[in-house]
């Protein structure tokens, strides 16, 4: 006596690189029919079609109109179930969405047919953590001084003051708006437009460099400055290897950038700052700035203790990280440092900038990155650290307060754009460092010493190599 063929779908697992998995999926005949009866049942019921009541159609006219989007469907759960199936019968952690398997086709789902699908999925790595009790950190400290106090003003002062149009000629921290065409060099299509983009002319300390579309731009500041209102500029920028989108990494791109408009700051008065962060009068304006640079100073100095055990702990464990940079990994990564900075208090235009800078790191820091997220995460599971609600809330309170924006809002934004888990992730990493923190021995610095230490670190990474 033999038994009934199953209907259960099969899969094998196996590695397909450094922290990679290839999941093939195999589904019996019988489970593709199953599916695509349900998939039918379900569209007789709430199809309507001219010339029969809800739910009388013939199926066969059903099939005609609908056969594809019913496959269609029917496909996606199958290959949704088995999946599922296959990450918990193997324990696969995966830190991507899965895609097709390299050299894999996509098959089209067929009644009386079994179906087959390769995917390929990116996973967490596997290995040891390294010792992170007695770590030797060093800790910047910062006097905050009457200098401190009046750079913050100055800051404040073009933050809060008043635009006003202008059509030119640009000069420093103008702001432009206007249509950026954007090209791949030695390809006649147009890769992106955007009707808005925004240009600032770089401050004198910039050295002429610029964020624009996302990227730090060398030069910026001598095509812009000087131009006026419905001139057209080229704009020539480079591709990061390190970019969220592959399309561009290590390429030459130019820029059509027509402008449309702009304005000019007056910077608000003393006055006019005290009122607009709600202090009652301008004398109490510098002590006010003075404890709010405090605070930021505080959360700057538990930020250079976290990177220190990030590095150390990097430094301590070896392990394959994936062969490529996804677009979703470097997404991420960005995503992450914005959360952060803006947990900090730093602006949303020098935010911008930042990000702009990291765009233009090389491969090698932003895989240093990726493997500091592996080890964070492991760390936080081994700790058994998990960030609640009402830390979660807490911290959108807080960057909603750096970005002058509601809570509601922000929680809202991140919800539809699926970067809620993220806070809830660095609210983890914070926890999981703070922890070995609590267990470090600390040798002070004087923040200038550090700075300069960071400037050199920061110049000899940008020199060209021999």
């Amino acid at each position: 006596m033999t038994s009934a063929p199953t209907a259960d779908p099969t899969f094998t697992v196996t590695d397909a690189g450094p922290a990679l998995k290839r999941i093939d999926i195999s589904i019996p005949s019988a489970r593709v029919d199953k599916q695509l009866d349900t998939a039918m049942s379900e569209l007789a019921l709430q199809a309507v079609v001219p010339g029969f009541r809800r739910g009388h159609a013939p199926k066969g006219l059903l099939e005609k109109r609908f056969g594809g989007a019913l496959a269609q469907e029917a496909r996606q759960q199958l290959v949704s179930a088995a999946y599922q199936q296959a990450l918990e019968a193997h324990k696969i952690r995966p830190i991507s969405q899965p895609g097709l398997a390299s050299g894999a086709t996509e098959p089209d789902l067929v009644r009386g047919k079994p179906f087959a699908l390769s995917l390929e999925v990116e996973v967490m790595p596997e290995f040891t953590l390294p010792v992170w009790e007695g770590l030797v950190l060093r800790r910047p400290l910062l006097e905050i001084e009457p200098k401190h106090v009046e750079e913050e003003t100055q800051r404040l002062s073009y933050r809060l003051g008043k635009p006003e149009k202008t059509d030119g000629p640009f000069i420093a921290l103008d702001r432009m708006v206007g249509k950026a065409v954007v090209r791949i060099k030695g390809q006649d299509k147009v890769f992106f437009e955007s009707e808005n983009a925004l240009a600032v002319v770089p401050a004198e300390d910039d050295a002429g460099k610029g964020p624009f579309l996302g990227l730090l731009v060398d030069g910026l500041e001598a095509v812009i400055k000087g131009k006026r209102v419905g001139d057209t500029v080229t704009i020539d920028m480079d591709g990061p290897e390190a970019h969220e989108i592959a399309e561009i990494r290590g390429k030459s791109l130019s820029v059509e950038f027509t402008i449309s408009n702009a304005e000019r700051i007056t910077p608000a008065t003393n006055e006019q700052i005290a009122q607009a962060v709600g202090i009652e009068s301008v004398e109490h304006l510098a002590e006010n700035l003075k404890g709010v640079l405090e605070r930021r100073r505080d959360e700057e100095q538990r930020g250079a203790l976290r990177e220190q055990v990030f590095e150390q702990l990097a430094e301590k464990v070896s392990f394959d990280l994936p062969a490529r940079l996804s677009e979703a990994q470097a997404s991420r990564d960005l995503e992450r440092q914005k959360l952060e900075m803006l947990y900090r208090g730093v602006e949303q235009q020098v935010v911008e900038a930042r990000l702009a800078e990291m765009r233009a790191t090389s491969v090698e820091d932003s895989r240093k990155r990726l493997k500091m997220f592996f080890i964070l995460a492991k760390l936080a599971e081994t700790l058994g650290v998990e960030a609640s609600e009402g830390e979660v809330n807490g911290r959108i309170a807080a960057i909603a307060r750096s970005r002058g924006t509601r809570p509601e809002a922000l929680r809202e934004e991140l919800e539809k754009s699926g970067r809620l888990s993220e806070v809830a992730l660095q609210i983890r990493e914070h926890k999981a460092a703070d922890r070995v923190i609590a267990k470090a021995t600390f040798t002070d610095v004087p923040a200038e010493d550090w700075n300069k230490e960071a400037a050199a670190k920061a110049a000899a990474k940008s020199a060209p190599k021999k």
